[in-house]
């Protein structure tokens, strides 16, 4: 089926309005099917964003701000779904960042004396508990309603000032029948005198739909006109419910609607957390007890069971985040480009992840490693403190997505290669090496998307900073990987190609990591795009900086050799140690690896401007 065959009625696209017929048809749908959704869909019908001031022919330019997202101070978790505007505690930006969630309880030990209010059931009113040190307590779900949530399909992202290539494939777009949509996504907000401004708009395409109605019309999508769709959320009710606190006893002594706040006196003080999972989809999936710093939040998920949520300040959290993204013993200059690029990373995210979700940000690799105290370090909070309140920005002034991953192979690379998103200037790919080497690797210098160019230097395997540096791992700097064919043929089976005669990675970047997999089987051939699917194809493939040997009388089995150990874009972890090991500043690492940036501190020093933290106009 193709993609315009999954949007009915097929007048979206005409000329003359049809695609707002279009529009009002599956508003009145799914009001019916939604209720609750009626007020949202008004938006998105009518009102153009502010920075087009208009819609084009045979497409809709929805308001990056429906009325699912207008902040209402009655609702029991303002302070969790009305996380657009970033908030700050002080000086320093407050965060919201989820610890567990699907569950019906959730079990702590409070360390400290505290206070759990919540907002009544019955009538409203507010209710708290105040609780002693070292006792124990139980969060538990009585009764819940899920959020209802729709998915509408990103194909594209513009910068704000990208009018007229956005206008074009909004055109595009509609002359192929599909119904568009433009929303927002990011913040802007001031600090300390400064503007940050992480907003950019996405290119939608419509009508929401079910999760896995907007799964199956991506493939759709992708298999006509070669595009990478992703989800996009749209968030038409939260979720509710009624959550308890119980006693070690098992005495419920509050009941909170939705959700049920636990804040310490001493700002200091710890909380427990039994059983926390993490590393979820990785190798090393566990449950552990773990204790975090600042508020909990016990919250109705989306799903309709029971979120942990940890609401602390930005400092705080990077405790917890650089150990555990660096080895805490490193050269202090790493560690401090590691706190710098971290603080960076989370402020770039604000307002773009976990949109229809009660929080920021999760505690795993999708957003970054929260491990709360258990991961805490001497080395790693001086790091922190030395350079408290500094991000990173570019020449021209802009917030740098200061992104990282552990070893790039010897070269980094260009971001949407990686993510299929803007180009962002401060996110080059570059070689990693030493001056020496750099001057003796003739691969480097050349592309190495070409595939023999490659194979060169995949051979040649120059000492590059993450080849050299103390925690430097052979096997990850340069690593082969083999399936049988069987293997090949059952991680594949979904594709309905039959047995797998090749593979052919493609359309590589400036590090020749691949970000398209070509599949020839028996019966047809498939396409597997982005560098994240074809990883996880094949047991979280290392990288797609690799090149595939077919199996041959020699050698029966399909190898892959290749370089690195993730994404490739931004910092590479083991290259700065390799960096500072060297002699380099925590500032020349950061000028490197993106693009002549630096940091500049905006908040934490009593000479900056005494400017409440606020959001932009």
């Amino acid at each position: 089926m193709s993609a315009r065959q999954l949007i009915e009625p097929r007048a979206f696209g005409r000329p003359g309005g049809g695609a707002r017929f279009a529009v009002a048809i599956v508003g009145v749908a799914l009001a019916a099917a939604f209720p609750g959704m009626a007020r949202a869909l008004e938006v998105s019908q009518g009102a153009p964003t502010k920075a087009l001031g208009a819609t084009i022919e045979g497409a809709v330019v929805a308001s990056s701000t429906a009325a699912s997202e207008a902040p209402d101070p009655g609702d029991p978790i303002e302070r969790l779904y009305g996380h657009k505007r970033l908030s700050f505690d002080g000086d320093s930006p407050a965060l919201t960042v989820r610890l567990m969630e699907g569950k019906r309880e959730i079990s702590i030990v409070s360390h400290g004396v505290a206070r759990v209010e919540a907002r009544d059931v019955t009538g409203g009113a507010w209710r708290s508990v105040d609780i002693p040190a070292d006792s124990s307590w139980t969060f538990r779900l009585r009764a819940s309603r899920p959020a209802v949530q729709l998915y509408l399909l990103a194909v594209d992202e513009f910068a704000l000032g990208d009018r007229a290539r956005l206008i074009a494939a909004q055109k595009m777009w509609a002359d192929r029948g599909l119904m568009v949509e433009v929303r927002r996504i990011g913040s802007r907000y001031g600090i300390a005198g400064r503007v940050i401004d992480t907003r950019r708009d996405l290119l939608l395409l419509g009508p929401a739909r079910p999760r896995t109605a907007a799964e199956d019309f991506a493939r759709a999508v992708q298999a006509e006109h070669g595009v990478r769709a992703r989800a996009h959320p749209v968030l038409v009710s939260r979720p509710s419910g009624a959550i308890e606190l119980l006693d070690a006893s098992g005495e419920v002594r509050l009941v909170g609607d939705t959700a049920i706040s636990l804040v310490p006196r001493d700002a200091d003080a710890t909380t427990l957390v039994r059983q926390v999972e993490f590393g979820v989809g990785y190798a090393f999936h566990g449950h552990e007890d773990r204790a975090f710093r600042g508020e909990l939040i016990a919250a109705v998920d989306a799903s309709g069971a029971l979120a942990l949520v940890n609401r602390l300040d930005m400092e705080a959290y990077l405790r917890g985040i650089v150990p555990a993204e660096i080895y805490a013993s490193a050269h202090p200059e790493a560690l401090k480009a590691q706190a710098v690029t971290a603080r960076g990373e989370v402020l770039a995210k604000i307002g773009a992840r976990h949109l229809g979700d009660p929080y920021l940000l999760c505690a795993e690799q999708h957003c970054q490693v929260y491990s709360g105290v258990k991961g805490e370090a001497a080395s790693t909070d001086k790091a922190i403190a030395d350079t408290r309140g500094e991000l990173l920005f570019s020449a021209d002034g802009q917030l740098v997505n200061s992104t990282y991953s552990a070893v790039c192979g010897g070269h980094t690379e260009n971001n949407e290669v990686v993510w299929n998103g803007l180009a962002d200037p401060s996110l080059r790919g570059r070689p990693d090496l030493p001056p020496g080497e750099l001057k003796r690797a003739d691969e480097p210098r050349r592309s190495l998307a070409d595939t023999a160019t490659l194979r060169a230097f995949l051979d040649a395997a120059p000492l590059a900073y993450c080849a050299t540096a103390s925690f430097a791992s052979p096997g990850k700097y340069r690593w082969e990987k083999r399936f049988t064919r069987e293997e090949v043929n059952a991680r594949l089976s979904d594709l309905g190609i039959g047995a797998i005669r090749s593979l052919e990675l493609s359309e590589r970047g400036a590090s020749g990591r691949a970000s398209l997999l070509t599949v020839r089987g028996e019966t047809g051939t498939r396409e597997i795009h982005g560098e994240l699917a074809i990883r996880r194809r094949f047991a979280n493939l290392n990288s797609t900086l690799a090149v595939i040997e077919a199996p041959s009388d020699e050698a029966p089995e399909w190898i892959f050799r290749g370089a690195g150990w993730g994404h490739g874009v931004g910092m590479c972890q083991v290259g700065a140690i390799g960096r500072a090991e060297a002699g380099q500043s925590y500032r020349d690492i950061l000028r490197h690896y993106f693009n002549g940036a630096l940091p500049e501190r905006l908040y934490g020093d009593p000479n900056l401007a005494r400017q409440a933290p606020r959001e932009a106009p």
